[in-house]
């Protein structure tokens, strides 16, 4: 089968595009950067330079498929002009689904974000039905709830959508925006990260990249129209999580619980310099408030319709530190 694959480059993506290309699908894959490009090179996968803001980009890659994940997404912490934000992510993802339906693709998958169903507070949990908050702590998630809506129209229209939503994303893959928690990782284990939000009691989702990777098969698979799937992992505190971290490592690091006033005034003088540098900050005070809530999430409603199946936190993170150890071990 044809497939075609947004942000076939990144994180996600490229996994995906992987996985797929390896159980003999023929993978068009969108790419800007022929240097980005390396990492899904394939006997199986058809490389098309272009742009998702370009209609006539996405519909030379499209042509002849008869499916289509939308994995790209501008995934920054910050950039110097917001808008650009809700362009990449609204605008790019409706060039994606318009020039597939004029290429016939029948199915689609879109990747948006458990992020837009917001916190759960300290004792409850968040699915599919929670009533998505009047407010969001940062751009991404707020573009990415504008766009479901859109997409849920379009359904009720007839195109058939479905939307997939990841929790905290790790594992093995491009070390990019998209996987800052195995970059974490992986400062940690070189005894680079030493750091830990608050009192470390906030919980979050941590979801394994190749679970994710099945999910959004399972989700065009068996997914229905116009409906969300939570694609997560366990929930666990940072404190836990560096506990089972350092646990599974042998690296037990010593670990600073930073104030949470102190984080954002750090993250505030940040934010100054980089609107007078252009300097990208490596924290937001929106991020700050948004990683001290609580993010219990349940995958339940994937599990039970797609037979979704994420593996523990313990699993994942034992495959991800063998990848790390491994990447040592490779010639530079």
């Amino acid at each position: 089968m044809k497939i075609f694959i947004s942000g076939a480059t990144g994180f996600i993506g490229s996994r995906l595009a992987l996985r797929l290309a390896d159980e003999g699908n023929t993978i068009h894959a969108l790419y800007r950067s022929l240097a980005k490009s390396e990492i899904i090179r394939h006997p199986n996968i058809v490389l098309f330079k272009g742009d998702i803001l370009v209609r006539a980009d996405l519909e030379a890659a499209m042509a002849g498929c008869e499916q289509a994940y939308h994995t790209a997404a501008f995934a920054k912490v910050w950039d110097p002009d917001p808008s650009q934000i809700y362009r990449l992510n609204i605008e790019g993802t409706m060039n994606f689904i318009s020039a597939g339906i004029t290429c016939g693709v029948k199915k689609f998958v879109c990747t948006s974000t458990a992020g837009v169903f917001g916190p759960s507070g300290e004792k409850g949990f968040v699915d599919e039905s929670s009533p998505k908050p009047q407010k969001y702590f940062i751009d991404y998630e707020s573009s990415k709830a504008i766009l479901e809506e859109i997409l849920r129209t379009l359904s009720r229209s007839g195109s058939y959508v479905v939307i997939v939503n990841p929790t905290r994303v790790y594992g093995p893959g491009l070390l990019s925006e998209s996987n800052g928690v195995t970059r974490m990782i992986k400062s940690y284990t070189e005894g680079r990260w030493h750091v830990i939000p608050g009192n470390g009691k906030s919980v979050g989702n941590y979801v394994h990249v190749e679970d994710v990777v099945s999910g959004h098969i399972l989700a065009m698979e068996k997914g229905l129209s116009g409906e969300n799937y939570i694609l997560g992992g366990d929930n666990i505190s940072y404190n836990d999580f560096f506990k089972e971290l350092g646990s599974l490592s042998g690296k037990k690091q010593r670990m600073m619980h930073i104030p949470i006033a102190l984080m954002m005034l750090l993250s505030n003088t940040m934010l100054l310099f980089a609107k007078l540098f252009g300097r990208e900050p490596l924290i937001t005070p929106p991020l700050v408030k948004k990683f001290v809530q609580h993010w219990n999430v349940s995958s339940s409603k994937a599990i039970a319709e797609l037979g979704y199946r994420p593996r523990s936190i313990g699993s994942g993170l034992k495959s991800t530190l063998t990848w790390l150890n491994d990447l040592k071990s490779l010639p530079r």
